[in-house]
């Protein structure tokens, strides 16, 4: 899974980019002047500014490292270019609807660094999503969950994100 691809919508692109350049230009910088300012202050042993700025850039090169591969591994897939928008594929906002629970949610397939349950954004990856893929309107999915086996029935399909319909 290491070096698995790293599929990503153009916008959560621009999100890890973003994140690299404000550690990289803004945050990065700061704390190295932090650092030098409190190592010319002497004794480094009992500096707590020296110490946890050490330990502040260590954190920060370790995300930045972390963001530049997952950015290497990056393969971005554009939903609005999507072939075959009645199926559904990377980037789609699904909508289910659940007969045992009688109610609908609409998902998002995203990649893994886009994770946002809340807005019910799910990985590409989970089991969800992969049961998902390829499927139709008035296709039913059947899923192994904690709690037993579920259905879903597929009602939409759309690569137009349902709040602003774009």
């Amino acid at each position: 899974m290491a070096d698995q691809k790293n599929y990503i919508t153009p916008e959560g692109y621009a999100r890890l980019k973003e994140e690299f350049d404000h550690l990289y230009r803004n945050e990065r910088p700061k704390v190295v002047s932090d650092v030098a300012w409190a190592a010319s202050n002497g004794d480094r042993s009992e500096n707590a500014d020296y110490i946890y700025g050490k330990r502040r850039l260590r954190q920060i090169d370790s995300r930045l490292r972390f963001l530049m591969k997952r950015m290497d591994l990056a393969e971005v897939v554009d939903p609005a270019r999507q072939q075959g928008l009645e199926k559904v594929y990377f980037g789609a906002w699904v909508t289910l609807y659940s007969p045992a629970q009688e109610s609908e949610q609409t998902y998002r397939i995203v990649g893994q660094d886009e994770l946002e349950p809340s807005k019910g954004w799910i990985s590409w990856i989970s089991p969800l999503a992969r049961a998902l893929l390829g499927k139709g309107e008035g296709d039913t999915v059947r899923l192994q969950t904690p709690g037993g086996a579920e259905e879903f029935e597929v009602i939409a399909v759309s690569y137009a994100s349902p709040e602003t319909g774009g």
